[in-house]
This record gives C-alpha cells, sequence and structure tokens, in this order.
C-alpha cells in the first residue's frame, strides 16, 4: 500500500489506534519510527484506503502486537499537527482512537514497534508516553468497567 507524503502532506492524514483493554491494563507499544519513536502509545497506523477506521485499528493492533482485536466504540477522535520553525504544517494526523477488546493471538513486538507490553495506568504514567494518550488511556479503562469516561 503506498501512502501519500508523510512530511508536508497536501491534507491531513487518517490514522486508527486500538485502546485494547483487559481488566485493569492496557495494551502499549513502545514505537520504532516517527513520528514519535521510542514513545509508548497505543498500537495505531495509517487508515489504507477503502479500509474503515475500526478494520484499520485492529489490522494496526495484529501487526504490531501478534494480538486478534475487536474494536467496539470510538474513543476519541483527535488532531495531531507539527509546525516547522516557519509555521508551515510539517504533519497532521486526524487519529481515531477505537476501544478494543482482546480476541487471542500471542503477544510480540512486531512490524514497527520495538516493545509491546500490557501496563496498569500507574505503569504506563511512569513511561515516555505519546502526547495526550493518558486521558484516552484513563477513558477507555472507565468505559471497559461500563462507566462513562
Amino acid at each position: 500500500m503506498s501512502f501519500p507524503p508523510r512530511d508536508y502532506p497536501k491534507s491531513p492524514l487518517v490514522a486508527a489506534a486500538a485502546v485494547v483493554v483487559d481488566g485493569d491494563r492496557v495494551l502499549l507499544v513502545r514505537r520504532g519510527r516517527e513520528p514519535a519513536r521510542g514513545r509508548w502509545s497505543a498500537p495505531g497506523g495509517l487508515v489504507e484506503l477503502g479500509e474503515g477506521t475500526a478494520a484499520a485499528a485492529e489490522r494496526e493492533a495484529r501487526e504490531e502486537t501478534g494480538l486478534s482485536v475487536r474494536a467496539t466504540e470510538v474513543l476519541a477522535v483527535v488532531d495531531r499537527v507539527a509546525r516547522d520553525g516557519d509555521g508551515r504544517v510539517r504533519s497532521h494526523y486526524v487519529i481515531v482512537d477505537w476501544l478494543a477488546t482482546p480476541l487471542g493471538g500471542a503477544l510480540r513486538a512486531g512490524d514497527d514497534a520495538e516493545a509491546v507490553a500490557w501496563l496498569t495506568l500507574g505503569e504506563a504514567a511512569a513511561l515516555p508516553l505519546t502526547e495526550g494518550l493518558m486521558p484516552v488511556l484513563e477513558a477507555a479503562l472507565a468505559r471497559a468497567r461500563g462507566g462513562r469516561g
């Protein structure tokens, strides 16, 4: 699959992420590529042409963690805009974060993930996370417990 350029794109790029919850833990990956290389995030990536955001979140989770998941509800839609020194938009991602449940598989870091782990919120808070991730994790755990998030 060929994607448009990520640096200085002509329009925003659409991405999807799976915020996978199992009990009191969330599934996170340490990013192996830019943007945010080395930071911990929910598994996710660009949506392929003709693919829905739920399917993209499920695919990305499988590729990055080895687990099959089911995306069940949209948690958040966020814009990530980065500008260069001249104020021009260097990157613009519209990310659809999906609450997801694990279905099976063997946990392993794959695709562009350097590491993968099940973490509690306290453990996640001690790590370098991608921008704005903690409120999404909190909302996912609250929703999974039957709360409003």
